[in-house]
């Protein structure tokens, strides 16, 4: 049964090209409906960006107070990496914008170059980003044309591994700390290796203690709130 009166947490598996607040707002819609309330809270904790997927941690009414913490927990993800072109977004958000040689790379030059990502460091965030600027997201300014100075803040990278039998294009995993940006990790991947690279997939697996192989789908999610088993003590 699913028991919304002293809160909930539920794990969701955001779909492709779905904000995260695509999915809360489609949650908070029909947990409103069900319920016949006008209001319920409703937030997530990690936004992922449209073109990833996978776990969207969701809290509802009184669990809402848990998003901070939950927030701030380790991430985990895995993807690919397109070494040898390059887009102004760092992902398939844009068009590729240049090509870069690749056939220098070695094997083993990739093991080292993942080597050095490990610990923590200062990260540049990609300018289509929702980080805050000036009251506006980073992404309004670049989708504007307008130039402005990205920040760096502190990650830490716990892990990271590839497997690169696909090269160019190269599957990874990694751990990180809040606020870690692949697709910077894939751009400074691509210039460590003296080219370029995007990130053409990604995929949350990991927040916290959250796993998801314990996610439902949004449509899943939909199902149970419309069934008879939604209950408010």
């Amino acid at each position: 049964m699913l028991e919304v009166g002293e809160g909930l947490t539920i794990l969701v598996d955001k779909p492709y090209t779905w904000t995260s607040f695509d999915a809360v707002n489609k949650i908070r819609w029909n947990l409103k409906r069900q319920l016949k309330v006008k209001k319920i809270k409703v937030g997530h904790a990690g936004t992922l960006d449209p073109l990833a997927t996978g776990l969207l941690v969701i809290c509802i009414g009184k669990h809402t107070k848990l998003i901070e913490g939950l927030t701030n927990d380790h991430k985990t993800y895995t993807g690919t990496f397109l070494v040898g072109k390059t887009t102004p977004s760092f992902d398939l958000e844009t068009e590729y914008n240049q090509d870069f040689p690749t056939e220098h790379i070695t094997k083993e030059q990739m093991e080292e170059t993942v080597t050095s990502f490990l610990g923590t460091q200062m990260q540049t965030p990609p300018i289509f980003s929702a980080k805050q600027i000036d009251g506006k997201r980073a992404y309004d300014y670049a989708r504007a044309g307008k130039e402005v100075e990205m920040k760096q803040n502190e990650i830490t990278i716990h892990s990271f591994s590839i497997d690169s039998a696909r090269f160019p294009e190269v599957d990874f995993e990694i751990s990180c700390s809040k606020g870690t940006y692949i697709r910077s990790i894939a751009a400074d991947f691509g210039k460590k290796l003296g080219s370029g690279a995007t990130l053409i997939a990604l995929r949350r697996t990991v927040s916290g203690a959250f796993n998801i192989e314990h996610a439902k789908t949004v449509d899943e999610w939909i199902e149970l709130i419309q069934s008879d088993e939604v209950f408010i003590p």
